[in-house]
């Protein structure tokens, strides 16, 4: 066995090498009924690597036309699809599940130069992803529906489901390849065909996994992608047709919003995740230890770009200052620097305008009255980076308390009574996940129950999981994904009355 002698600036260069090699074999067209080509007018937009501004590649820019074509396709292919035995949509789910497995480190290169995150966190979303096909692969042969007798004796009810039909599917950036699989995993397992619109500024992921699924036997129609920089066009396109049956969007509330409005014109079935404000609480009697280190998962996964992302972090009065501390020296201590580079433990945010964001944010609380107590600057080097920071003595007035921060800001607001930290956590119109640290018992069943969100982290910064229904309430959306549920809102719902003879 030979030990690398590689220092780490060759193997950084190596992987950098490795990342454009892997892009520049990518596939850069739509692909619409099992073939890849250009958009109907040839226009293209760029896609850049946050670490560094430069551009990366350039990819097919679909339109009207080209969101058409794509639409007619699904709907052309879905009654052979949903014909397709569920062991043979299983099968396919597997396969994939297993190639993205066997290509995890060219994947995680991918997605960390086109979004940032470092590689650890990249390899981490590959598998995780993958997960999802694995997991609906299962549920595809466990589709099932029910039989009972009516009231009065006469009839027999049989329950069945049935694929909902072709559907629209729109994915964010921050992970593009789980929030893909996602969404595809239970349409292929239901028996639906899709039309689909990654992020634009993370559409190679995509491309990647799509190549997977067509290597795994995926018949050609099933899904249809549809890149571009002007969603607006592409994806009304689809909602009018009268083709699409549901659409399943993870991205903003705003948006949401306009889909749901867009839907309601052909009473279309919806599953929106969308916004979240997620508390952070830490009771008195929490395990600070313990809390802190819930605390680096939930605010710095992802750069703290994610709509699971603690965004309000309530600390008992009595252990504020000390838990500020401690986070700060965790904070503090992280490594920022290009994702794909040897020890980088913070990436770049996804863009420009997500720096100018948090800046703001941050300078609106320190004007407020916060305190820095690590960080609160942008990083020096090329490239979109923000400086992990905790910021302590938050004003709850502070614009950061009403939004989505999306970068690795940690604000540390002072609580005194358990009433008055639920009413602060609840006091949003979101309600995707809460966090909650406490050594008691029944506090914490207690105070889970009074949190209004779809998920609660109980001693725990982690509440992702495919076997889990993921989903909020309030304005934070519609549906689940994953667990056993996930697969219900792909299916629709039939009974026959049959009459007893």
């Amino acid at each position: 066995m030979t030990t690398s002698t590689a220092t780490p600036a060759t193997q950084n260069a190596e992987r950098r090498a490795r990342a454009a090699e892997l892009i520049a074999s990518l596939p850069t067209g739509l692909y619409i009924g099992g073939e890849w080509g250009p958009a109907a007018d040839g226009a293209t937009f760029a896609v850049e690597n946050p670490a560094t501004g430069e551009v990366i590649a350039h990819v097919a820019k679909g339109a009207q036309a080209d969101a058409a074509a794509a639409i007619e396709s699904a709907a052309a292919t879905q009654k052979s699809w949903a014909a397709t035995p569920p062991r043979k949509r299983s099968d396919i789910l597997r396969r994939a599940y297993e190639l993205i497995l066997e290509r995890q480190e060219d994947l995680a290169l991918i997605m960390t130069t086109e979004m940032g995150k470092p590689l650890a966190e990249a390899r981490g979303e590959v598998a995780y992803g993958a997960e999802f096909f694995r997991w609906f692969s299962e549920e595809a042969v466990r589709i099932d529906g029910g039989h009972t007798t009516t009231g009065d004796g006469a009839n027999r009810i049989l329950v069945t489901k049935e694929p909902v039909g072709p559907c629209i599917l729109i994915t964010p950036w921050n992970f593009p390849l789980a929030m893909g699989t996602r969404k595809i995993g239970p349409a292929i397992a239901a028996g639906c065909t899709m039309v689909f619109k990654p992020a634009e500024l993370t559409p190679l992921t995509t491309l990647a996994l799509t190549e997977i699924l067509t290597l795994a036997g995926l018949p050609s129609g099933v899904l249809n992608v549809v890149t571009t920089d002007d969603p607006g066009s592409v994806v009304e396109t689809w909602m009018d047709s009268g083709l699409a049956r549901k659409v399943s969007f993870t991205g903003s509330t705003q948006v949401g919003k306009l889909l749901l409005e867009q839907a309601s014109r052909t009473v279309m079935r919806t599953s929106m995740e969308l916004g979240g404000n997620a508390p952070f609480i830490v009771c008195p009697d929490a395990d600070l230890d313990k809390a802190v280190g819930g605390a680096m998962v939930a605010k710095m996964r992802n750069m703290g770009e994610a709509c699971t992302a603690a965004n309000r972090m309530f600390v008992h009065r009595s252990v504020a200052d000390e838990f500020a501390r401690k986070l700060a020296e965790r904070m503090g201590a992280l490594n920022v620097g290009n994702g794909v580079d040897e020890g980088t433990q913070v990436g770049p945010l996804v863009e420009r305008k997500a720096v100018d964001k948090v800046r703001t944010l941050v300078s609106d609380a320190v004007e407020r009255g916060a305190t820095v107590v690590v960080g609160g600057e942008e990083g020096a080097d090329a490239g979109y980076f923000y400086q992990p920071t905790v910021l302590s003595g938050v004003d709850p007035q502070s614009e950061l308390m009403g939004t989505e921060i999306f970068g690795p800001v940690a604000p540390v607001i002072p609580y005194d009574t358990e009433e008055e930290v639920i009413e602060m956590a609840n006091n949003t119109p979101w309600g995707l996940v809460g966090y909650l640290f406490t050594q008691d018992i029944d506090r914490g069943l207690r105070m889970s129950s009074a949190l209004e969100v779809g998920m609660v982290g109980l001693n725990t910064g982690l509440v992702s999981n495919p076997a889990a229904p993921f989903g909020g309430v309030k304005q934070s959306g519609l549906g689940r994904e994953g667990g056993r549920v996930g697969i219900e809102e792909f299916l629709e719902i039939k009974y026959l009355a049959i009459p007893r003879t």
